[in-house]
């Protein structure tokens, strides 16, 4: 498979079988289900418990965050991803494969990507389809909760990847990168509330909904059809470039489709538009419900 070439960023589910089949999965391949959903809806953790990937372990993405950031999944310290990370059996040399339950087909298992990619780490996939075309395919799934032996992770925070809001600021009048946001376009022009919050959109930034790069059935798209989106947008993917979103997950959406055309060094804005709205001054939020009124 041509994609799974590129450092391997997607596997499919029939390499992974496979390396399940072979018992290839422990301290050199290391299997996370990295998925979230809101309280109400879903039970992430329970629904691990019930049935997962055979040799998988559940990456509580609550507990490897910025607790104490009033933003939602912000990046934790080098010192506690890596203790985190090393409880689930990941050291350096671990190839790491990510992925989630996610209807849609792959979520949050970007975020993980990125996550792991922004702290130095660059033996990382993402399962192509996730968990929901896994069970489709009539893959293996268990109950059977592996207890991984504990290993050592180095942590170093790769900042080029990682963009701040005073970063976002500065960036409004020197344009020194792209800015692509990967909300559902009426989020994004401020039509519509953002999960209870005014919605709308940085400045100069364009709207590329992260499920444009995902097929009906939650495939990633072939790289062509990703390269051709980017193009649509006008978005140059040989110059700089920064991904956002609501809270920091679906960015990274963006951030691995052009990954897979090639370019390895999209930034996320980590505090995204939970924190430009909170701190941003008001000229600096374009919304066309604004404008309306």
């Amino acid at each position: 498979m041509a994609r799974q070439g590129l450092s391997r960023a997607l596997v499919t589910a029939s390499w992974l079988a496979d390396a399940v089949r072979t018992g290839r999965v422990g301290a050199g391949l290391r299997v996370l289900d990295v998925s979230w959903y809101p309280p109400k809806e879903r039970n992430a953790r329970q629904e691990f418990k019930e049935r997962h990937i055979p040799g998988a372990s559940f990456f509580d993405i609550e507990e490897c965050r910025d607790k104490s950031s009033p933003y939602d999944f912000m990046l934790p310290s080098e010192s506690h991803f890596a203790d985190y990370v090393a409880g689930l059996g990941v050291s350096n040399d671990t190839h790491v494969v990510v992925y989630d339950g996610d209807e849609v087909g792959t979520f949050y298992a970007p975020r993980a990507w990125w996550m792991f990619r922004a702290f130095g780490h660059k033996e990382v996939s993402v399962l192509d389809g996730g968990f929901k075309n896994w069970v489709k395919e009539g893959y293996p799934v268990t109950a059977e909760v592996t207890q991984p032996t504990p290993a050592v992770f180095k942590a170093r925070l790769n900042r080029a990847l990682v963009k701040t809001f005073e970063e976002m600021v500065q960036n409004v009048s020197s344009l020194k990168f792209q800015v692509v946001d990967s909300r559902p376009e009426g989020r994004f022009q401020g039509t519509e509330l953002d999960q209870g919050l005014e919605s709308g959109h940085i400045p100069g930034a364009v709207n590329i909904p992260f499920h444009s790069f995902l097929s009906e059935t939650g495939h990633e798209k072939s790289i062509e059809e990703i390269q051709e989106i980017f193009r649509e947008k006008k978005v140059d993917l040989s110059k700089p470039l920064t991904a956002t979103c609501r809270k920091g997950v679906t960015a990274c959406q963006i951030a691995l489709a052009a990954f897979l055309c090639g370019k390895r060094d999209v930034a996320v804005y980590d505090g995204s538009w939970s924190e430009w709205f909170h701190r941003a001054p008001p000229h600096y939020k374009v919304s066309k419900s604004k404008r309306s009124k």
